[in-house]
């Protein structure tokens, strides 16, 4: 298989994190990456409303309430 690069936007405390991590835990985080995303392409195309839906509800399952989600927004 041939490699290729892609560049993906992350925040600044992901971005340090993955730099600052040894070369071998990076290559573990790519093959992670790489095997979600193939994941993730491989799922029917869902609109991006009902992709939003679907991470709503299962936020909402683990205990997130509108509360905790306005106070995590404000702490930025």
């Amino acid at each position: 298989m041939i490699n290729a690069a892609i560049s993906i936007p992350v925040d600044a405390d992901t971005a340090r994190a993955y730099h600052s991590a040894s070369s071998d835990y990076q290559k573990k985080i790519q093959v992670l990456l790489r095997l979600r995303l193939r994941e993730l392409a491989e799922l029917p195309t869902s609109s991006l409303a009902e992709i939003m839906d679907d991470i709503g509800a299962k936020a909402e399952a683990r205990g997130l309430t509108p509360e905790i989600l306005g106070d995590l927004l404000h702490d930025e």
